[in-house]
C-alpha cells in the first residue's frame, strides 16, 4: 500500500510537470509602437521608414562637384481631414555634408547627398521645403521627392570609393 502511494505521488508529479512543458509549444512578444500626432493627415506607415538606393556610383561621375542619377521616393499622406486647401512643408535633418547636404558615413569619402522637392529644388537640411498644396477635401497625398550623390568637388584622389549610409528625418508642417 505504501509502495502505491508512492507510485501515485510519483506519476501525479511527473504528469504536472511534463504537461507545464507540453503547453509552451512556441512563445514570443509583440511590440507596438507609433505616436498621435496633431495633424490634417496621418503618414503612411510603409512612409515612416523607407530606405533609397542611390546604386554603384562610379567615383569618375563624382569628379568636380558631379551627379550620380536622381532616385525617386515620396512622403504619401493618408486620412487626411481637411476642410481648407493647406499647404505643407518638409524639412530634413541629418548628419551634415557639404554644402547644407545630407553627410554620409561608412567608406566612401568625397559626396554628400542631394535632397530635391518635386520641382528638383535642391533642400537644405534644416530648410523647409516650398509648400506643396494639399486640396480642400482630399483624403490623401504624395509629396514627391528625389535624391543623388553630388561629388564635394574634389579631384579623384579625394573621392573614395566604399560603400555608405546616411539618414534624414523628415518633419512636415501643414499651413
Amino acid at each position: 500500500m505504501k509502495l502505491n502511494k508512492i507510485m501515485m505521488a510519483a506519476v501525479l508529479a511527473f504528469g504536472t510537470i511534463s504537461g507545464a512543458q507540453a503547453a509552451d509549444q512556441g512563445h514570443g512578444k509583440v511590440t507596438f509602437t507609433g505616436s498621435i500626432i496633431d495633424a490634417p493627415c496621418s503618414i503612411d506607415p510603409n512612409s515612416v521608414d523607407q530606405t533609397v538606393d542611390l546604386g554603384a556610383v562610379s567615383n569618375v561621375s563624382l569628379l568636380n562637384g558631379g551627379n550620380s542619377d536622381p532616385k525617386p521616393f515620396e512622403i504619401h499622406l493618408e486620412k487626411c481631414s481637411l476642410a481648407t486647401a493647406k499647404l505643407v512643408t518638409t524639412t530634413f535633418d541629418g548628419a551634415p555634408g557639404k554644402d547644407g547636404l545630407l553627410g554620409m558615413t561608412g567608406d566612401a569619402k568625397g559626396a554628400s547627398i542631394a535632397i530635391t522637392d518635386g520641382s528638383n529644388n535642391v533642400i537644405k537640411l534644416g530648410q523647409p521645403t516650398a509648400g506643396q498644396n494639399i486640396s480642400a477635401g482630399a483624403t490623401e497625398a504624395t509629396l514627391a521627392f528625389s535624391a543623388y550623390l553630388k561629388g564635394d568637388g574634389g579631384e579623384a584622389e579625394t573621392i573614395v570609393p566604399g560603400k555608405f549610409q546616411s539618414v534624414a528625418n523628415f518633419i512636415l508642417n501643414y499651413k
